[in-house]
């Protein structure tokens, strides 16, 4: 089964959003997509909230996600140019990949690629964090 976008928020009138949470798209794509993408969802958010200018965007980005960091900051600085989000910030969180084994039910997290269970040494397993892409919230004047 493919990919889902989540698109949920939940926002308030003050200047700083902090369950702000949107998927920006699907995890592989490239990073300047992605980063138009945020672009637009953040802006639209600061519209909303009658934002004269964003200071700070929080990204989550899984282990798995594809994208790299300084790529999507160097994109942010050409494409905020001449907006309200120009000269923002961006903090990224990285999510490190974990997995659940079907058999004992351990969480654990997969380093270099070993998604073996670490308990009962099962191989079924499935992923439950480090393909996070996400805006979680975005600070504003």
């Amino acid at each position: 089964m493919g990919a889902k976008s989540r698109f949920t928020a939940s926002c308030d009138t003050s200047p700083r959003w902090d369950h702000l949470q949107y998927a920006i798209l699907d995890s592989g794509m490239h990073e300047l997509a992605v980063t138009q993408s945020m672009v637009n969802l953040v802006l639209e958010e600061a519209r909303k909230g009658n934002a004269r200018k964003v200071k700070k965007i929080n990204l989550v980005l899984g282990e798995l996600s594809g994208v790299v960091g300084d790529c999507v900051q160097f994109y942010f600085g050409l494409m905020s140019k001449d907006t309200i989000a120009e000269g923002a910030t961006i903090s990224f969180k990285t999510v490190a990949t974990q997995a659940k084994c079907r058999q004992c039910a351990n969480i654990f997290e997969v380093k270099e690629s070993e998604w073996i269970c670490p308990e009962c040494h099962s191989v079924s397993v499935e992923l439950v964090a480090g393909n996070e892409l996400f805006v979680e919230s975005i600070e504003v004047e």
